[in-house]
């Protein structure tokens, strides 16, 4: 130990250390207590900006991102992004989710963004409809290209329960949209009756909710897809210069790093309306999905990634040091499979301008990607798996078919990255007694 790291080791991280090593993960105790002095850093203020490249965002997130893909994120900004209109519209993108953890993220997933929105009008109604207008447009001008294709965006809530192709979709539940309803800026549906019904897309702008846009993109340098996703953090600023936002909730910022210093003064502004509470209701999010992947929907690796963020936004360094290792062992490598297997998916629909090449280099990597990773019987059925992806993408079935086998192969990998996650954090004390308590409470 050296004076060089104000941050002492305590009993529980030397416990954490010893554990991590009897489990084959490798944590690396100068690197832990470097982490650790810097987040135990007190400043006069919780935001943080790298002055060489003018990104920005909390201290605590920008701890974990590295500007080594810049240049690519600020590329697919500009697919995803939404354009300023003075006195109309302002925006402010940033990083989301994995993306915007690079540095310890060595596998990521999909490329989150996430946008505030704020748009100046004299009514909510006009503010509304401002969104419904640039939404359908960004998605109209976006909906495919040779590097990308619209998957669907979210927009509105569903005004009473409908069935959409033999699916009951209950009211007040986001509205998802595909290509062709955008294009027809409706929603064609049944009531639970049989009656016919049409949901509008200008009368969607009434509730907007939850607004997404989802687009696969491809990368033919890299021979490599990826799900590109855009959330908006929707707000209505008023003459008189108050603040609302359309969902009802003004988002915090403690995931987001953005992309150019010039958003500083839109995200200053909307700031000053954030809740004094916006940290408690933060973590009180992050727990109520926690819960739902360690008790509903299994996914012990979705669950990880948000624990840390609990973790580390609360004090508990020590169990966010160890879950911060978690991410970079060569088994996690499979959740970006996981995840890349959908996006083969998604980029094979009627239609689609990405070009087949680019697709099967895709499969290509992420057979080698498995073979590097892993050994035994685990690669040799992941690989067995991913070739017949392969083979069905080369002779072009029918997307019933290539579904069906995207599902079987990420079933099969995200059983494998449920079994590492839990065995890593289940040996922990401290981790499994966190998780036994939401599971405790279910039971």
């Amino acid at each position: 130990m050296t004076d060089n790291h104000p941050y002492r080791a305590s009993d529980e991280l030397t416990q954490i250390i010893e554990s991590a090593e009897r489990l084959g993960v490798e944590i690396s105790e100068a690197e832990a207590l470097q982490w650790l002095s810097a987040m135990a850093v007190e400043s006069d203020s919780d935001i943080s900006m790298d002055l060489e490249t003018g990104v920005f965002g909390h201290k605590v997130v920008m701890l974990d991102f590295s500007p080594a893909d810049l240049a690519r994120f600020r590329e697919i900004g500009r697919l995803v992004e939404f354009k300023d209109q003075p006195g109309l519209v302002e925006t402010a993108l940033a990083l989301s989710g994995s993306s915007a953890q690079s540095k310890i993220q060595t596998f990521p997933g999909d490329c989150d963004y996430f946008e505030r929105v704020n748009i100046i009008a004299d009514t909510r109604e006009d503010a509304c409809q401002i969104l419904a207008r640039i939404m359908r447009q960004k998605a109209l001008d976006t909906l495919k290209g040779p590097t990308y294709q619209l998957i669907e965006v979210k927009f509105g809530s569903y005004p009473f329960d409908m069935l959409k192709e033999d699916k009951l979709m209950k009211m007040g539940t986001p509205i998802s949209w595909s290509a062709p309803e955008i294009k027809e800026g409706k929603i064609d549906a049944f009531r639970p009756d049989g009656t016919r019904v049409a949901i509008q897309w200008e009368e969607a702008a009434a509730d907007p909710g939850w607004c997404k846009l989802d687009w696969v993109i491809a990368d033919p340098k890299r021979g490599q897809l990826a799900n590109a996703s855009n959330m908006l953090d929707v707000t209505w600023e008023a003459p008189d210069g108050s603040i609302t936002p359309l969902d009802n909730y003004l988002d915090a910022y403690f995931q987001e790093v953005y992309l150019e210093a010039e958003s500083v003064p839109i995200f200053s502004k909307l700031m000053k309306h954030a809740s004094p509470d916006a940290l408690d209701e933060y973590v009180f999010q992050l727990e109520k999905e926690v819960n739902k992947y360690l008790t509903k929907d299994i996914n012990y690796g979705k669950a990880a990634k948000r624990m840390y963020n609990v973790f580390r936004l609360t004090g508990r360094y020590e169990e966010a040091a160890y879950l911060r290792e978690l991410f970079d062992e060569p088994t996690t490598m499979l959740y970006q499979v996981w995840s890349l297997i959908r996006t083969i998916d998604d980029s094979f629909s009627p239609g689609s301008a990405i070009s087949m090449d680019v697709v099967l280099s895709h499969a290509d990597e992420l057979i080698i990607s498995v073979i590097t990773a892993l050994e035994g019987d685990q690669e040799t059925e992941i690989v067995r798996r991913l070739l017949k992806l392969r083979d069905t993408l080369t002779r072009q079935d029918t997307t019933d078919e290539l579904s069906a086998e995207t599902e079987a192969a990420r079933e099969h990998v995200i059983n494998i990255v449920n079994n590492f996650f839990y065995e890593k954090m289940n040996s922990i004390p401290t981790i499994k007694a966190y998780m036994d308590d939401f599971q405790n409470k279910e039971a």
